[in-house]
């Protein structure tokens, strides 16, 4: 199977500072994109985090969040103290007292998670541990043959899939999925290196995605079984 890499994609309405705030929450460093965007360059094992100029219309919670793994409980005060420090803040979801997870929002309104130590399903994940979205058992098995990683996880409708060498599992919660309202600002995209788009994008379409009759800077847009956006690339 041909390789494929996955990047986040985030709308931003300064795409540099906010590439930054994750820049340096990860601690890694930042590159141009190539089409105003800023990118975070992941790895075999971990996707890619994208920058793009756009104004995200919030209608409600996002899709997708992400979780920051801890060694200690030490390590998560520190982690999310550097957030805060860097223009993050502290965001109520209805989270219980005794939950061990710490909910933030970066500077520009996106949910994540600092997720305390001794979590058994993010171990050995690394630092970016997981994206964690909404989504039907469905809309997991049809992104575990699209982008031709297993599937680590399948119980009660909830699913998630990694990359064959480990890394950054990407998650769906299961039912029930709140509807689309628009257009998300967040989106995955997915590279396939050595065939052409006609052919990635048929095989994607034989999987269950639907094709949209939109692009976006060149990059051809689909729809998931659940309706998310999402990118594909080829070269």
């Amino acid at each position: 199977m041909l390789p494929r890499h996955l990047t986040l994609t985030l709308d931003a309405r300064h795409p540099t500072r906010l590439a930054r705030f994750w820049a340096d929450l990860l601690g890694q460093d930042t590159v141009a994109d190539g089409t105003d965007g800023v990118r975070l360059p992941g790895t075999d094992t971990r996707p890619d985090l994208r920058f793009v100029p756009g104004q995200p219309h919030r209608t409600g919670p996002h899709r997708m969040h992400l979780h920051l793994t801890s060694d200690s409980a030490d390590d998560q005060r520190r982690q999310v103290a550097r957030a805060i420090a860097l223009g993050g803040s502290h965001l109520d979801v209805g989270q219980l007292p005794e939950e061990t997870h710490v909910v933030l929002a970066d500077p520009e309104g996106n949910e994540f998670c600092v997720i305390g130590p001794g979590n058994t399903f993010l171990a050995g994940c690394g630092r970016l541990g997981e994206v964690a979205c909404d989504g039907t058992r469905e809309v997991g098995l049809f992104w575990s043959r699209a982008l031709g990683w297993p599937l680590v996880w399948d119980q009660d409708q909830e699913t998630a899939v990694q990359a064959p060498r480990g890394g950054t599992k990407v998650a769906w919660g299961g039912p029930p999925v709140a509807p689309q309202r628009g257009r998300d600002p967040q989106r995955f995209d997915l590279a396939a290196a050595g065939t052409d788009p006609q052919t990635e994008v048929a095989r994607l379409v034989a999987l269950g995605a639907t094709r949209l009759d939109a692009t976006a800077a060149g990059v051809v847009l689909l729809a998931d079984p659940d309706g998310n956006t999402f990118g594909v690339t080829t070269g």
